[in-house]
């Protein structure tokens, strides 16, 4: 005789006699044996690159430093130059040719990227390349012979450079036309008091030796960049009324800024609260520069970099604040803005955003290295060089700070951990969009967060669900896939959001962050200023972590693999509640995740249990003993909609 009371036991009863579902109409696509098999990096650990993901015992690096000197035009958009490449050879191999890479002929009618963008609407004829030497070692210069193909020119030395250490100076003059479009990443845009010029891809560049490729020659289709480390020297000369903003150091301010100027700027690297070096007022006054005819030269150097960009213009209002970083040290955040992009609900508070964010990367992850950082205002969306930063003239409040701090974490990724972003654009764009996420959390005690818009979760929801939309769309790229590969369509999508999403759920829902941010600290620390390969981060986050994680660079990295987690029967054990409940979940689709199931009982109670990953290593379903000694009121797995589910109505059992 069944002691129960009456109406528990009757429940009791209808819980055992209902099926916690009807049998799946659909087949599993799971296969254990798919997604755990052995998994094959991309890249070979090598004595270059060990197994733990760190540079091996032989790892090498090849170096660049610039010397630049280059005269702006502004009347007929000329800029010509001239350079010289400090090149050293620290790769086993002599070199008997130089690559470089010539991005202004992305510009070009018969660019090889006209045929693969909608950019440019605005053609010019590139480079122009007016001489190539190569200095022997003795001061003595001898004409190299060059040929271009596209966006990259090789160079024949007339002796190889030898391997281990050999070195040689490369003297290019050359000029070009700045574009009056956006499309590659720099332009001309018009403001009330001047034009604007956002300067980038300026000069021609070596491209990358290394032990992946040899030469990695990719040409420039919009893809961004890959680039050597080195110092640079560069001199900027324009017309006397212009300001120049630079990645780097200015060097000769007194050459440049009235003495009020200077006065201001000191006074800004004291100063948490922003500061006015240039006011709205003074853009029109001549006072407001050192000298008001014929031109100015502005200096700037920088150490350990790959690149350096400027802005240029007579128009530009500019403010600055001192940026605290860790160990005491300090740095200097500055706006350059034209004056009607001000007022405090825009670019009167980017400097305000751009300090915020600086100080919050460098204490989370890795301190900013350089002594300046900068923001300028132009027709740019957004884009990234060292220590400089394009960001939208119109932008607003959220949309402003979102900006600021995407386009300034970019520092971290790729300007300090030097991916290839023409290959793997997800180490930059999809790394830089995680620390976004918490840096939306961080800033100003949540002022614009959560982080929703067009890098993460655009359509303003649950990021998990939104995800999961993504990964069903059959026509989406995988993100190892090549960042030429990715359409516009998809390139938000994948590169950003799902490469983003996959840091948070390795951080939240995988190792979680006790380990996962000091190991992600370290591949910083270790990759800083090198060139990690997606394997040598897939390798290093194992190791430092204590996971196994093939299964997950797998189904979220090689593939578009989809998550479906059932809960397919609830039964109390031996038909007593009082021993327990026992759980048949399952996993339906190819995607492995772990997973939080959650019983609520019916005093509203409730119990969490971790579904491991290890649970499908063998298993499509499994039976899951959860103790208890109350009626079950009901059984949810991925009750937060933390993970990217595809199918929720059959994530939740409630008795009837």
């Amino acid at each position: 005789m069944n002691n129960l009371p009456l109406s528990l036991a009757a429940a009791a009863a209808v819980l055992l006699a209902m099926p916690a579902f009807a049998a799946d109409t659909a087949p599993a696509r799971f296969n254990p044996l798919q997604a755990f098999a052995p998994y094959s990096y991309p890249q070979p650990a090598t004595a270059y690159r060990s197994a733990s993901g760190k540079p091996g015992p032989l790892f090498w690096q090849n170096r660049a430093d610039y010397q630049i000197k280059a005269t702006l035009d502004p009347a007929t958009r000329l800029l010509s130059g001239s350079e010289v490449i400090s090149y050293t050879n620290r790769s086993p191999d002599a070199l008997d040719v130089l690559w470089l890479q010539l991005d202004q002929n992305r510009y070009r009618k018969d660019a090889r990227g006209a045929f693969t963008g909608k950019f440019p609407t605005e053609f010019t004829d590139g480079y122009r390349i007016d001489s190539v030497e190569v200095d022997d070692g003795a001061g003595h210069l001898q004409k190299a012979a060059w040929l271009v193909s596209d966006t990259r020119m090789q160079v024949q030395l007339p002796n190889a450079l030898k391997a281990a250490g050999g070195q040689l100076k490369l003297h290019i003059r050359w000029s070009f036309t700045v574009p009056g479009e956006f499309g590659g990443r720099m332009d001309v845009n018009a403001s009330k008091n001047g034009e604007i010029f956002e300067i980038a891809q300026w000069y021609p560049r070596m491209a990358v030796y290394d032990d992946l490729r040899g030469w990695d020659t990719a040409p420039y289709l919009n893809s961004e960049f890959y680039l050597e480390y080195g110092d640079f020297d560069y001199a900027v000369t324009v017309p006397w009324d212009m300001i120049v903003a630079g990645s780097g150091e200015l060097i000769n301010p007194q050459d440049v800024l009235t003495r009020t100027e200077q006065q201001r700027l000191e006074q800004a690297r004291h100063s948490d609260k922003t500061v006015v070096i240039r006011s709205a007022d003074e853009v029109t006054q001549p006072s407001s520069r050192p000298k008001n005819s014929g031109t100015l030269t502005w200096r700037f150097r920088m150490h350990n970099t790959r690149d350096v960009a400027f802005g240029a213009s007579k128009a530009f209002v500019w403010d600055a604040a001192r940026i605290n970083l860790p160990e005491g040290k300090t740095a200097l955040a500055m706006s350059v803005y034209p004056a009607e992009s001000g007022g405090d609900a825009a670019w009167g508070r980017a400097t305000e955003y751009l300090k915020a964010s600086t100080e919050y990367f460098s204490k989370q992850w890795y301190p900013y290295p350089w002594p300046v950082a900068i923001n300028e205002a132009g027709t740019a969306g957004g884009m990234e060089y060292p220590g400089i930063t394009f960001d939208h003239k119109l932008a607003k409040g959220k949309n402003l700070h979102m900006v600021i701090a995407h386009e300034i974490g970019h520092i971290w990724f790729p300007m300090i951990v030097g991916s290839n972003e023409r290959r793997a654009a997800w180490m930059d764009e999809g790394f830089n969009t995680f620390i976004d996420v918490y840096e939306d959390d961080a800033f100003n005690h949540g002022e614009y967060a959560p982080k929703r818009d067009s890098e993460y979760a655009p359509g303003g929801g649950n990021p998990a669900d939104e995800i999961a939309a993504v990964l069903a769309d059959p026509a989406a790229p995988a993100l190892l896939n090549g960042a030429d590969m990715t359409s516009e369509k998809y390139r938000h999508p994948i590169s950003y959001f799902k490469g983003a999403f996959g840091l948070v759920l390795l951080r939240e829902q995988i190792i979680g962050p006790e380990r996962f941010d000091p190991a992600f600290r370290r591949y910083i620390a270790t990759w800083a200023y090198k060139h990690p390969s997606p394997s040598d981060f897939f390798r290093f986050m194992e190791s430092e972590t204590g996971e196994d994680l093939g299964w997950f660079w797998r189904g979220w990295f090689e593939h578009n693999w989809q998550l479906d987690l059932a809960v397919q029967k609830v039964a109390y054990t031996g038909g007593d509640y009082r021993k327990g409940v026992d759980i048949t979940v399952a996993n339906l689709d190819q995607l492995v995740l772990p997973a939080t199931l959650e019983v609520i009982y019916d005093d509203g109670s409730k119990q969490d249990v971790r579904v491991p990953w290890e649970t499908w290593q063998q298993h499509r379903s499994y039976v899951i003993h959860v103790d208890g000694t109350r009626m079950m009121k009901s059984v949810t797995i991925d009750p937060a909609h933390a993970l990217p589910d595809q199918d929720r109505s059959n994530n939740i059992f409630v008795p009837k």
